[in-house]
């Protein structure tokens, strides 16, 4: 998505600079939210197998997005006051100046280059197999923060073969 925004040749120049980092924050905040949120279905998964007492528990995925989808909603709430606690007052230069560094980093470009798709097809791929019925908000944004995290790996992934992505 950050693509589709313009990139003015001076950071003076940036326009849609508060949407362009409302959006990187954001977006961000959904891959580290559902990082956070599978690390804690991990943890509970692996007490529930050492537990001694085996409750009837609902299916894996079902779990596993809502915890990724609640994580990823507390994540998200967390950093927009954090974000604006940072900005409040700040002059427009400093929001044109963040912005124009983010629209400058082609690594960054790329990263959202793979986070954008893949968390459209995880939604449409988990609606499609109609994993979706019945798990709310809460899931469908568990389950667009894990395509979020599998965007991500997959840009690392293509850096670690060698093929870069960005221009």
């Amino acid at each position: 998505m950050s693509r589709f925004f313009p990139h003015a040749t001076y950071a003076e120049d940036q326009p849609l600079a508060h949407t362009i980092l409302w959006t990187h924050v954001l977006t961000r905040a959904v891959t580290t939210g559902s990082v956070v949120g599978l690390g804690i279905f991990s943890a509970r998964e692996a007490s529930r197998r050492l537990s001694p007492t085996k409750a009837a528990l609902p299916a894996l995925f079902p779990r596993l997005i809502r915890t990724a989808g609640t994580s990823t909603i507390a994540t998200v709430g967390v950093v927009t006051l954090g974000t604006v606690a940072r900005m409040w007052g700040r002059q427009d230069i400093e929001w044109q100046d963040r912005s124009w560094r983010l629209m400058a980093n082609s690594g960054q470009l790329s990263v959202d280059d793979w986070t954008y798709p893949s968390m459209i097809a995880a939604v449409l791929a988990a609606g499609a197999s109609g994993r979706l019925v019945g798990a709310g908000p809460r899931g469908v944004i568990g389950v667009a923060g894990l395509g979020s995290v599998a965007g991500t790996v997959g840009y690392l992934g293509s850096l670690a073969l060698g093929k870069p992505t960005h221009s």
